[in-house]
């Protein structure tokens, strides 16, 4: 039997534990072309969020009734594919759950990865799809160069964590955003941020405003949006001109609650480029993104910090912690 996660009714206003239920479900025999993984970590993400909700938006949104998607990463058990053998370690889209049936004929549906070198934890971490997000972001659209002032918000999570550090090797003064003393701290003595500035000790725009003005005296030449808010209006505010600005999540609004921008009109006023974007469909950049991601862990230039849950059961509750900032660094899920 395989028991896996399943989203069973649609969030309204904050998502909730009881819009998922476990269930258990037989393990179907293996077809030609098909692999059966055991997964050992799965993936906690911001974009599960917009995901669970029925409108418009870059991707179809999860089905009721069926596994929640989510990255996973594992061994595979069995094979009927030529290449995949058992003892493989694997990284997937497997979503919930503790076993994965994969047609491995589809691209993409799994990828070998080597787990003497790095931790297997970090292929959905640092070396994943939460770094190559922060590689795409920071080099394709900050285009960070050497003197620059780049800042991010989430600093402390998956993403913020390494478009810091890669901002830092490129040779810019990098200014953080983080939730808590701590998490500040963290990102400043061990992620070797040159600034952080806690924003629930900054409680309205004037204090906010005040202290990035402090840490980035110099203005800001690109900024890593994760939040949206305040915090992207007083980046605005010191955003230097032609400036350029990588929109890769809004967790602020993530509850269907509209966000405001206060100053659209510094978009024109400091001719500012902003840009969303959508990792999956960034796909030639991946072998560039992984090869120096991989490097960097594995030589401890890199640096992360992981939360893990301990049990499938567990995954709905880590999930809406991730939701109020409650976990450190990147959220997982520990199945083995």
């Amino acid at each position: 039997m395989n028991r896996q996660i399943h989203l069973v009714s649609r969030p309204d206003g904050e998502a909730r534990a009881d819009n998922f239920r476990l269930v258990e479900a037989p393990l179907p025999e293996l077809a030609d072309g098909q692999v059966r993984v055991r997964h050992h970590y799965l993936s906690l993400d911001p974009y599960m969020r917009g995901r669970m909700d029925a409108g418009r938006s870059y991707a179809q949104p999860q089905p009721l009734d069926a596994v929640m998607i989510g990255g996973t990463v594992g061994v595979v058990e069995d094979s009927r594919h030529p290449g995949f053998a058992a003892g493989d370690a694997v990284v997937g889209i497997g979503g919930w759950q503790e076993f994965a049936t994969v047609d491995a004929a589809q691209p993409g549906a799994l990828r070998k990865v080597d787990a003497s070198r790095i931790p297997l934890s970090a292929y959905l971490g640092a070396v994943g799809m939460p770094g190559v997000t922060a590689w795409v972001g920071l080099t394709r659209i900050c285009q960070p160069k050497e003197g620059e002032t780049v800042a991010v918000s989430a600093a402390s999570g998956a993403v913020g964590s390494a478009v810091g550090q890669l901002a830092k090797a490129r040779g810019c003064r990098v200014v953080g955003f983080a939730g808590g003393a701590d998490k500040c701290a963290y990102v400043r003595e061990e992620l070797g941020f040159d600034a952080c500035l806690d924003y629930k000790a900054l409680p309205d725009a004037k204090a906010l405003g005040a202290a990035l003005a402090e840490a980035a005296p110099k203005g800001i030449d690109g900024y890593f949006e994760n939040v949206g808010g305040r915090i992207l209006d007083a980046v605005m505010l010191r955003m230097n001109d032609f400036g350029r600005i990588a929109m890769c999540g809004m967790i602020a609004g993530y509850d269907g609650e509209p966000i405001p921008m206060a100053y659209p009109a510094l978009i024109l006023r400091s001719r500012l480029t902003v840009r969303g974007f959508i990792v999956s469909e960034h796909l030639a950049d991946w072998p560039a993104a992984l090869a120096e991601l991989g490097q960097r862990v594995a030589d401890g230039s890199l640096r992360y910090r992981e939360t893990v849950a301990e049990g499938l059961e567990q995954a709905p509750e880590a999930f809406l912690g991730l939701l109020k900032g409650r976990n450190f660094g990147k959220q997982l899920v520990k199945l083995v």
